[in-house]
């Protein structure tokens, strides 16, 4: 067995995709249309699918807002240096919402942004 996708429910999918490809710098490794269900899927990631886990994000039409829950947590993306990281997420027009700095308790350096939906996604630095 291995991860193949997280999906998210997504309210605007141009807006979604800008942040997931624009800001986060991820590829849109495929887009499907679904008249007779009203919806659309697109895939992004940063390998193909076949390599590695990617996320699904779901466009029901006519469907502008979801509510996130309490349930959700967050995805999480390892990067070089959290600190650069939000210097240029921001740049791109990203929302920080957590600027970069030790996880409390703890020396992992940490960060955490917001995609259009509201839904976070964790910066981890990478160790060593």
């Amino acid at each position: 067995m291995r991860l193949l996708h997280t999906m998210l429910r997504v309210g605007n999918l141009d807006h979604s995709l800008a942040f997931y490809t624009e800001v986060l710098g991820m590829r849109l490794l495929r887009r499907n249309d679904y008249p007779e269900g009203k919806f659309t899927l697109a895939f992004v990631g940063y390998q193909d699918e076949g390599a590695g886990a990617v996320i699904e994000l779901t466009h029901n039409w006519g469907v502008e807002k979801y509510e996130l829950g309490t349930g959700y947590g967050h995805i999480a993306l390892e990067v070089e240096d959290a600190y650069a990281a939000c210097v240029e997420i921001k740049g791109r027009g990203g929302k920080v919402v957590r600027e970069a700095g030790p996880m409390k308790g703890g020396t992992t350096v940490i960060a955490f942004v917001e995609d259009p939906d509201g839904y976070k996604v964790e910066l981890i630095q990478k160790k060593g």
